[in-house]
């Protein structure tokens, strides 16, 4: 059984808005994301499956200049989806509500992979958000860096308490 359509309400429904319209400024957004990643922070990677639908992971990242780095293994899903296709999202999320007002910015850009031999940066990794832990071993992994090259941003204006 079909259900008819109901054109008169979807002419009536406002047109979409592009959410990265709003908010800060581009240059600004960018200021906020790397005011987040200065703290205490949640990271959420986002990238695209084969099939469109998403996949997300929960990493540690670290700034680098204008980019941001983390570690991952060769043949994890992220990892498949990011060679097939370089386009990623990062969510960046305060820990410290005092510092920027609770806020969080999503950082659109493109990947580069690179080798990690002998697990080095994996190991700066933990150093930095895991102060100094030894990683699991990963038998036969293959570790690499990658390297997200910002092109935009989104912050949300300051939250206000008025």
């Amino acid at each position: 059984m079909t259900t008819p359509h109901n054109h008169a309400a979807a002419d009536s429904a406002p047109a979409f808005e592009d959410p990265l319209s709003k908010g800060l400024p581009a240059h600004r957004a960018l200021q906020v994301a790397r005011q987040i990643l200065g703290g205490p922070h949640l990271s959420v990677l986002a990238t695209a499956n084969a099939d469109g639908s998403a996949q997300m992971s929960v990493i540690f990242v670290k700034p680098d200049g204008d980019d941001i780095l983390f570690s991952t293994i060769e043949g994890r899903r992220k990892t498949t989806n990011m060679s097939r296709d370089p386009r990623v999202t990062l969510l960046l999320q305060s820990l410290t509500p005092s510092a920027t007002g609770g806020a969080y910015a999503t950082v659109h850009g493109t990947v580069e992979l690179t080798d990690d031999p002998d697990s080095t940066f994996h190991q700066e990794m933990y150093d930095l958000h895991m102060g100094g832990a030894t990683p699991p071993p990963e038998p036969g992994a293959h570790r690499v860096i990658v390297r997200v090259r910002p092109q935009r941003a989104y912050a949300p204006f300051p939250y206000s308490s008025e």
